[in-house]
């Protein structure tokens, strides 16, 4: 029967078309709010942009506008690693060689020699020369070639072991190599990454957006934030007891935010256990610049996998940023990944992810490159360069000292030394009525000690809580970012704030801070 023979009803529609009305679905709507958007990026959460963040932004603004009541006269980021915010200079060589990329008509100026060094010139002149289309144009998804080239042979000069350009993929910044690795290896809630705690946010936020799970491993506070790798095996054999599928391993080195170094032994025995366990390592290395502790050096995963003969055993990925370091150079979004000990077909899909966002910026990219080649002995800019490094650093290492000590000099508060990085993270004890009030708010304590802190100085710290920190424990995340001329200011504000905090809160007890020091001394127990 064909459709002009089939049945009709009193209206003349046929049955067989009333049927097939019937069988469709109607058609559902989600007007867009807050309820029918993805819950995953509800849940997520970034403290070091957080809540306190914006509650400062507000603070700023009325404070700029002249017309507030606020105890102070400016707002002083130490939030986040973003050292140009506070005054930082950006390092000249760096800065020449970009302007002349991004207007290469400056290299036929006739005055040109004049105007900069020759190496700047001859740095530019190859870059132009070999990025087809210059900084205007899309580059290879995984990253301009030359700036591959330069990137692999940097490494193996560090390394002194070999790295090939094919497994270097550029990114704008450290963190979408991160959410590469997410995207690639979440695979449902079961699946997971195991990550330091406390950690960088970073990770625990992009799990929560990528639907994994969090499989943590504590960081030994009492033992200057160590990692012990019998823990590591009790944390992945309870998370497996729990049915998780943990697919990789984080580490950050030197530590975010506590700032530890970790020893060449320890290296080992984390790329053992991740060979044993068949994990991918994901090394978080963007802090390899900053370490201000004589007896410590930095040993990238890749030289000390290399070392062990563990290259193609373990699946590698190492990360680094121009946002760290000396440099700074954050709001320029560049970075790369290498990655080591993958099958070729996996890495043809992390290709495939690179091309879905087309490539990474090209001036990201170029200061990467140099950032891993910079002025040599013998070359024009070098001199300068090797001031201005040294100025940075030294500077850094001089306010890390200042701002650790003040801390250890306050009552109820300990701080392990800043190692590298670029970050104090000293533990807290908080009055038992500050607890209380901080609990009838809905709130951690450390996020009410770090909001009355920023009301009543202006200093912005993140709250330990939102990093991970053992129970019972409080903390929070500081920079010494702010200048040598600052620095001091900022100790004398946050050294009158917390006395007044705790005596408006009724003091510590004593029972208080033996328990606070028990909870971080006991950090691996019960886990």
């Amino acid at each position: 029967m064909t459709n002009m023979d089939a049945p009709s009803t009193s209206n003349g529609t046929s049955t067989s078309a009333q049927d097939a009305a019937a069988q469709k679905q109607p058609v559902r709507r989600a007007p867009l709010g807050i309820d029918t958007i993805n819950k995953r990026v509800i849940k997520s959460e970034y403290a070091v942009r957080g809540e306190i963040v914006q509650l400062a932004q507000k603070i700023a603004k009325e404070v700029e506008s002249g017309q507030h009541n606020h105890p102070f006269d400016k707002v002083v980021w130490c939030n986040i690693g973003n050292p140009q915010i506070l005054g930082q200079k950006p390092i000249t060589y760096f800065r020449q060689v970009l302007a002349l990329c991004e207007c290469p008509q400056l290299l036929s100026h006739p005055n040109i020699r004049e105007l900069f060094p020759e190496d700047v010139i001859a740095r530019a002149q190859l870059l132009t020369k070999q990025i087809p289309g210059g900084l205007g144009a899309y580059s290879e998804s995984a990253g301009a070639l030359i700036i591959r080239q330069l990137v692999a042979a940097s490494i193996t000069k560090r390394d002194g072991y070999p790295a090939d350009p094919d497994n270097i993929y550029m990114t704008d910044g450290a963190s979408p190599a991160v959410h590469y690795m997410m995207d690639l290896l979440l695979r449902e809630p079961t699946d997971a990454m195991m990550v330091p705690i406390p950690q960088y946010p970073l990770y625990s936020a992009t799990l929560t957006l990528y639907g994994g799970t969090l499989a943590p491993y504590l960081l030994d506070e009492g033992a200057g934030w160590g990692l012990d790798v019998e823990h590591l095996r009790l944390q992945l054999a309870k998370a497996r007891r729990e049915g998780l599928c943990v697919r990789a391993m984080v580490v950050i080195n030197p530590g975010n935010p506590t700032g530890q170094c970790l020893s060449y032994q320890n290296m080992r025995d984390v790329l053992t256990f991740c060979r044993d366990e068949q994990l991918v390592l994901i090394a978080d290395e963007v802090y390899q610049a900053n370490i201000y502790v004589g007896n410590k050096e930095f040993f990238s995963f890749k030289k000390v996998a290399c070392a062990m003969g563990l290259e193609d055993q373990v699946p590698l990925v190492s990360l680094h940023s121009i946002s760290k370091g000396f440099i700074g150079e954050c709001g320029r979004r560049g970075g790369y990944m290498e990655v080591t000990g993958f099958p070729e077909p996996v890495k043809d899909q992390i290709l495939k992810l690179a091309s879905i966002n087309l490539c990474p910026n090209l001036s990201g990219q170029i200061c990467c490159a140099l950032m891993m080649n910079p002025p040599q002995p013998g070359e024009a800019s070098y001199e300068l360069y090797r001031k201005e490094k040294s100025d940075i650093l030294g500077s850094l290492k001089r306010r890390a000292e200042l701002l650790v000590g003040a801390l250890n000099r306050l009552e109820g508060v300990s701080c392990n030394a800043a190692e590298g990085a670029l970050y104090a993270f000293p533990r807290v004890t908080l009055p038992e009525a500050a607890v209380a009030a901080a609990k009838k708010l809905g709130k951690q304590p450390d996020w009410l000690y770090c909001k009355e802190l920023l009301e009543a100085t202006g200093i912005v710290v993140v709250p330990g809580s939102g990093f991970g920190q053992a129970d019972g424990t409080f903390h929070f995340r500081t920079t010494f970012l702010p200048s040598e001329e600052d620095i001091g200011r900022v100790v004398e504000a946050l050294s009158a704030f917390h006395a007044a905090f705790l005596k408006r809160h009724g003091g510590l007890t004593t029972a208080a801070v033996a328990a606070s020091a028990a909870a971080a001394n006991g950090t691996h127990a019960g886990q």
